[in-house]
């Protein structure tokens, strides 16, 4: 039974998400609060593997939810659920883009779906920031009595966020070495 719930849950999941890797963390997170499969702190470990491991995000999120569900056999249907939804869509859309090529409905749907992307990865970002800095996600900010800062993790954040506003053309690996610096010095 738990392998359907999996391939319905991931399948659901592929279907609606739109805008790449991160656009994943909402449907997880809510997900997380139906199913109770992993807690938000395995979720933030999802992030966590899923953007250090090659490949894409979404798909290695995917993934290690299965595996942490329902081992190996979970994790292969939650990544072929996770995938389904976008090989179909894509076959239909290619044998269909001939045919409606210069069609302005088609052309204004496809751009319709910018702000949903958006707000969908505006979200992702602010629920990991939040946990980030202040240990809980966005609900918890607005119920939490006291908060907890990690002045550290913010400096990181803000120093990070300088650096890859202010030095546009360095190499990924500059800042790869900015932020092993700036860790070992304030942790």
């Amino acid at each position: 039974m738990i392998y359907l719930e999996l391939f319905y849950e991931f399948f659901f999941t592929g279907l609606f998400m739109f805008g790449g890797g991160l656009s994943i963390v909402p449907f997880l997170q809510q997900m997380s609060e139906r199913t109770g499969w992993f807690t938000t702190a395995e979720l933030m470990n999802m992030i966590a593997i899923g953007e250090a491991t090659p490949g894409p995000i979404g798909v290695n999120m995917a993934t290690y939810a299965g595996y942490m569900t329902a081992g190996v056999l979970g994790g292969v249907i939650a990544t072929v659920a996770m995938l389904l939804p976008s090989v179909i869509i894509a076959y239909i859309v290619a044998r269909l883009l001939v045919k409606f090529r210069k069609s302005k409905p088609i052309e204004q749907a496809l751009y319709g779906l910018r702000p949903a992307t958006l707000g969908l990865i505006t979200f992702a970002g602010l629920m990991v920031f939040s946990i980030t800095i202040f240990g809980v996600d966005m609900r918890g900010l607005l119920n939490a009595e006291e908060l907890h800062l990690d002045y550290r993790a913010l400096i990181m954040a803000v120093v990070l966020f300088l650096a890859t506003n202010l030095v546009k053309k360095a190499h990924p690996i500059v800042f790869l070495a900015l932020s092993a610096v700036v860790g070992i010095i304030i942790f």
